[in-house]
C-alpha cells in the first residue's frame, strides 16, 4: 500500500466522518482508489486516529501512527542528552564535538554512533530545536557602536633609525543601521590605545551613539559575566565622560555584533589586502592612507539594499547621533598598587613616581596619560600628579611628598655650583667672584660646595656688607680659601683699607658689565 500525504489522509477522514461519503466517493474526491481509502480508514480505526485528532498532530506523527513499519521509531541506540553537550560547547571554548564524542560519549555508549553520525545527529537536534536559526536584527539608527580589533596584523611600519618593522593592529567600529566604519592602526592593543581609538572614532562620526558594544577583551571587560560584567575602570571613565552605556557582547556570540564582524571581513579584503606590501615610516602616515581608503570604500554601493554606507550614514545614522561634549576626554590606562613601598614611590613603565609618604603601606591607583601621571587613593582623591617620563632619571620626586628629614637631605643634595653662585651674587659682586674662583679651584666642583655654603652662611653672622668687604680683601690677597675669609672676618680685617700692589697681576678683576653673572640672577 502506497503512503499518502498527510493532507490526503486528513481529507479522507473528514469526508468519512463529517460528510459520511462512501469509499468510492471519497476516492473520487481525494484522487485515490477505493481500496486505498478503505485501507487508510482501517489503519486509522486500528490506531484510534480521528479527524479532530489529525488536525492537532504533526505530519510526522500521523505517518508514524498510520505507517508504523515505514515511519515508526526504529532507533535502537539510546539518544544522548544533546542539551548537555550543547551547553558544554558554549561554556568551554576549548572543547569541540570530537572531544565530547571521544572523551564523554563513547565511554558511556561504546556501541553508540560513529563520529560522523554523532555530528549529524547533533546538527539535526540543533535544527529541530531552533538553535541554528538566526533572528533578523534591525538596528536602530545611531543607537549602537560595535567595536572590535581585526584579527590580522601587518608588519608595515618601519623605524627609520633602526630599520625595525612594527606590527600594525587595526581597531574597527561600525555604526547603527548603515554599518559605517571607522578604522585606525596602533602599535599594540593596550588600554591607552583602546580608549584613544574610541575618542578618535567619536570625532570621525561627528557625534555620539547611546550604547557601545565591545568584545570581551581585557581593555573593555575585566571579568565576563552574562548578568553583571565587570567593566574596565579606565573604559568606564571614558563612558561616563561621553555619557554612553557599555553593553559587552556575550562570550562566543558573534551575532551580537554581526555588524562589526561582517565589517571586519569586508575590511580584511578591501583594506588589508590593499595595504599589503606597503611600507610606512610612522603610524600617522599609515592612518592617513587608511582614512583615505575608507572614504573610498564607503562610497561603494550595497549589493542587496539601496545606497552606500556613506549615503545611509548621512541619511539615517548621522541625524540620530548626540552632539560631542565641549571637552575632549584624555585617554589613560590604570594600574592598582596594592601597597606603597617604604620609599613612597610607585612604579609605572620602568619609572618611579612619588606619593605623599603618609601613604606608605596603603593602596593607590595610577592613571597614566600620554603626557602625565596621576595617582589617586582608593576613594578617588588625587594625591599626586607628575609629568610622565619616557627617558632619563628613573625616579620622579616631588619634595613636598617627603618627610621633613628627607626634605633637608634632598635640599642639601640639590645644591650645586649654580645655586651657590646665585646666592653669592645676591650678597655682592666680590662675593660672587670669590665663590666663582673657589669652585674653579677644585678639579671636581662638588668638593667646593661645603666651603661655598660656609661663605653664604657668613652673611647670617656678619651681614652682607662685611662678607662683601672680606671677599674683596681675600681677592686682593689672591687667597681664595675658606680659612682666609674666616680669619679676615674673625679678626675684623675687612674694615682695614686694602693695600694696593705695585703689580696689577695680583689685583683681582674688578666687577664690570662684561662679567658673565647675569645667568645667575
Amino acid at each position: 500500500m502506497r503512503c499518502l500525504p498527510m493532507m490526503t489522509i486528513t481529507e479522507i477522514l473528514r469526508l468519512k466522518e463529517e460528510i459520511h461519503l462512501t469509499c468510492r466517493e471519497i476516492g473520487e474526491a481525494a484522487g485515490c482508489s477505493k481500496s486505498t481509502v478503505s485501507g487508510i480508514l482501517s489503519r486509522c480505526k486500528k490506531c484510534g486516529l480521528t479527524y479532530q485528532d489529525a488536525l492537532q498532530l504533526s505530519p510526522a506523527r500521523i505517518n508514524e501512527l498510520i505507517y508504523p513499519d515505514a515511519f515508526g521509531r526504529k532507533q535502537s541506540k539510546e539518544e544522548p542528552d544533546w542539551e548537555v553537550y550543547h551547553k558544554e560547547l558554549l561554556i568551554n571554548p576549548r572543547r569541540n564535538l570530537q572531544y565530547i564524542w571521544q572523551e564523554e560519549y563513547r565511554p558511556e555508549y561504546p556501541d553508540g554512533y560513529s563520529y560522523s553520525r554523532f555530528c549529524a545527529k547533533y546538527n539535526e537536534w540543533k535544527d529541530n530545536t531552533g538553535k541554528n536559526v538566526v533572528m533578523p536584527q534591525e538596528r536602530e539608527p545611531g543607537k549602537e557602536l560595535f567595536i572590535d580589533w581585526i584579527g590580522d596584523t601587518l608588519p608595515c611600519v618601519v623605524d627609520n633609525i633602526t630599520g625595525e618593522k612594527h606590527e600594525a593592529h587595526f581597531f574597527v567600529t561600525t555604526l547603527g543601521d548603515s554599518s559605517y566604519p571607522f578604522v585606525e592602526a596602533f602599535p599594540d592593543e593596550t588600554q591607552l590605545n583602546w580608549n584613544q581609538a574610541h575618542i578618535d572614532a567619536f570625532e570621525w562620526y561627528g557625534g555620539l551613539p547611546r550604547i557601545l558594544v565591545p568584545d570581551n577583551c581585557k581593555t573593555a571587560v575585566v571579568h565576563t559575566n552574562l548578568y553583571d560584567p565587570k567593566i574596565n575602570e579606565a573604559y568606564n571613565a571614558l563612558a561616563r565622560h561621553y555619557q554612553v552605556a557599555i553593553i559587552p557582547a556575550r562570550v562566543r556570540k558573534p551575532r551580537d555584533k554581526a555588524s562589526v564582524e561582517s565589517g571586519v571581513g569586508w575590511l580584511e579584503t578591501w583594506l588589508l589586502e590593499w595595504l599589503k606590501g606597503r611600507i610606512y615610516y610612522s603610524f600617522e602616515a599609515l592612518n592617513h592612507d587608511i582614512r583615505e581608503r575608507v572614504l573610498e570604500l564607503v562610497e561603494v554601493k550595497f549589493k542587496h539594499r539601496p545606497g552606500s554606507r556613506r549615503s545611509n550614514f548621512i541619511a539615517i545614522d548621522k541625524p540620530a547621533l548626540r552632539p560631542l561634549p565641549q571637552d575632549r576626554f584624555e585617554a589613560f590606562t590604570t594600574r592598582k598598587v596594592s601597597k606603597v613601598p617604604n620609599n613612597y614611590h610607585v612604579k609605572f613603565a620602568d619609572f618611579y613616581y612619588s606619593v605623599p609618604y603618609s601613604y606608605y603601606k596603603r593602596s593607590v591607583v595610577i592613571h597614566a596619560y600620554a603626557k602625565k601621571i596621576e595617582i589617586f587613593d582608593v576613594v578617588g582623591n588625587r594625591i599626586a600628579i607628575h609629568q610622565r617620563r619616557y627617558a632619563g632619571q628613573r625616579y620622579v620626586t616631588n619634595t613636598d611628598h617627603m618627610p621633613a628629614n628627607h626634605q633637608a637631605i634632598a635640599e642639601f643634595n640639590g645644591f650645586n655650583g649654580t645655586y651657590y653662585k646665585q646666592k653669592a651674587f645676591r650678597i655682592g659682586p666680590n662675593t660672587f667672584n670669590f665663590v666663582d674662583k673657589l669652585i674653579s679651584s677644585y678639579e671636581f666642583e662638588e668638593q667646593a660646595y661645603k666651603s661655598c655654603m660656609a661663605v653664604i652662611n657668613f652673611s647670617r653672622t656678619y651681614g652682607d656688607t662685611r662678607v662683601e668687604n672680606a671677599c674683596e680683601k681675600a681677592l686682593s690677597l689672591n687667597s681664595v680659601t675658606y680659612t682666609t675669609l674666616k680669619n679676615i672676618l674673625k679678626n675684623g680685617q675687612d674694615s682695614l683699607p686694602i693695600k694696593q700692589s705695585s703689580s696689577d697681576a695680583d689685583t683681582p678683576t674688578p666687577y664690570h658689565e662684561n662679567l658673565r653673572i647675569g645667568e645667575w640672577m
